[in-house]
């Protein structure tokens, strides 16, 4: 008798290795919990948005979910070509459709794939809609039939580009970009948002130079399309060699981003949102607050304090900070892992757009990469930020959460706790605004640990003192 597979939605949809637990079959299956869920929540004539990326099979696993949701007699609307997680987001709405189903498996290593749910939003599904999703799911597994079958619906081609950047467009201001001479280098990393960058802000005086532009699903020279400093030593050489004044990257699904100043030094993801914050409350005059996760700086709490607005703190995941950036009208929203997101646009996290406001606030300030940061340090104080991922294997997950869970020690670092917050793994608020966040990764099997101080040497001894209480 067959195993049951074990289908698991994590922080964002269900990913897996191709070929093991990846499969046509499981992907049908997850199709199909859709499809059913659409039934039963009177929303299948509105139809579905199918998505895919550079990844091996990602075209077929896609054509499998339509075939599967065309045989509920929901209709679907297929991307023409490879394209980013937020052109499917954006699809979504564009279309009045009541989800999207995006084949991606993000920044991670080129052996996985995986199955994003977007709403009728345009962002992650819901905590509540996955659980719904997830209901169909168990009884698609459990070899539960179903009486909801209908007539043959059409599966449609769409272009997903054009309108991608022409609502890109509309969400920024492009002219007074394009018109500075400005040098940018971008890495697309192979992925699927090689083009969008320079698409965007074609025509104009400025130079755009892009590098690993070419889809490649091994994603070589990297351990993952993910935009992070060690994987970003091509862009800082490219930036360096060409005396380019800013290096911009995306991940494999371009809804992250990671900069790389005129030095060829890396930004952090916190430093970077912080200086888009920074960017919006204070030249954009956006004073509609902030929806970031636990793991975001607190130089993010201290400019919302000194321009007067709002922060709302979440969960790890943009099924959290999406709707929380709805439900208050935040200008914009954020996660550690350098996905962001701004109104006017989708609730969902777009590198491509993250960039073009990175060069926005370096035109609308005159400044360089190194000064605008200068400048933030200048408001807040000095921050450094670290984050340590470490793999275990699954019979170890049970015993690593516990410790997660149990841990509670009085310092860190040398510094007091002020405070803990245990809504997703741990958050302990330590004196002088330092922090760190120990919790259980849900795209991966691995334990991210992370901290936020005022200096390299006060980092390093809160990291060694989380890695010997968890023994890791």
């Amino acid at each position: 008798m067959n195993e049951r597979p074990n289908i698991q939605f994590g922080t964002d949809g269900w990913r897996a290795i191709i070929a093991d637990d990846f499969t046509f079959s499981n992907v049908r299956a997850c199709a199909e919990a859709v499809a059913r869920n659409l039934i039963a929540t009177s929303r299948s004539d509105q139809g579905l948005v199918v998505g895919f990326d550079t990844r091996y099979g990602s075209p077929r696993f896609a054509k499998a979910v339509a075939d599967v949701v065309n045989s509920y007699g929901i209709e679907t609307h297929m991307f023409d070509v490879a394209a980013p997680t937020p052109a499917c987001s954006f699809a979504v709405v564009d279309h009045s459709a009541a989800n999207g189903i995006m084949i991606t498996a993000s920044h991670n290593p080129p052996e996985w794939n995986g199955f994003k749910v977007k709403s009728s939003a345009g962002g992650s599904a819901t905590p509540a809609e996955v659980a719904q999703i997830e209901k169909h799911l168990a009884e698609v597994l459990d070899g539960k039939p179903s009486n909801q079958r209908g007539k043959q619906a059409t599966n449609t081609t769409f272009d997903v580009i054009g309108p991608y950047l022409e609502q890109l467009h509309r969400v920024i201001d492009v002219a007074p970009i394009k018109a500075k001479p400005l040098k940018v280098v971008v890495d697309a990393m192979h992925g699927s948002g090689a083009g969008i960058i320079s698409k965007v802000l074609a025509g104009g005086v400025i130079q755009v130079t892009e590098i690993r532009s070419e889809h490649n699903p091994n994603f070589p020279g990297m351990d993952q399309p993910e935009p992070i400093e060690h994987n970003l030593k091509p862009l800082s050489y490219a930036v360096r060699k060409s005396g380019a004044d800013v290096g911009i990257a995306l991940d494999g699904d371009a809804d992250r981003v990671g900069i790389v100043d005129e030095n060829g030094r890396y930004f952090s993801t916190l430093e970077v949102f912080s200086l888009l914050t920074d960017h919006f409350m204070g030249r954009r005059n956006e004073r509609g607050g902030v929806a970031c996760t636990i793991t975001m700086s607190s130089m993010v709490d201290k400019l919302s304090a000194h321009y007067g607005a709002p922060v709302f703190r979440t969960s790890v995941g943009f099924k959290f900070v999406g709707p929380t950036m709805v439900d208050n009208g935040c200008s914009m929203g954020g996660e550690e892992s350098g996905g962001y997101a701004f109104k006017g646009h989708v609730p969902e996290r777009d590198g491509s757009l993250s960039g073009l406001l990175f060069l926005e606030a370096m035109v609308m300030s005159g400044r360089k990469p190194s000064e605008l940061l200068s400048d933030l340090h200048t408001l807040v104080g000095p921050h450094t930020f670290r984050r340590i991922d470490i793999s275990y294997d699954e019979s170890e997950r049970s015993n690593l959460a516990n410790k997660v869970l149990s841990a509670a020690p009085k310092t860190l670092g040398g510094l007091a706790l002020e405070s803990d917050d245990r809504r997703d793994g741990v958050r302990f608020n330590l004196a002088g605004g330092s922090w760190a966040v120990v919790r259980m990764s849900g795209t991966e099997p691995l334990v991210r640990i992370y901290a936020e101080t005022h200096d390299d040497k006060t980092l390093s001894a809160i990291l060694t003192d989380l890695r010997s209480i968890l023994r890791v």
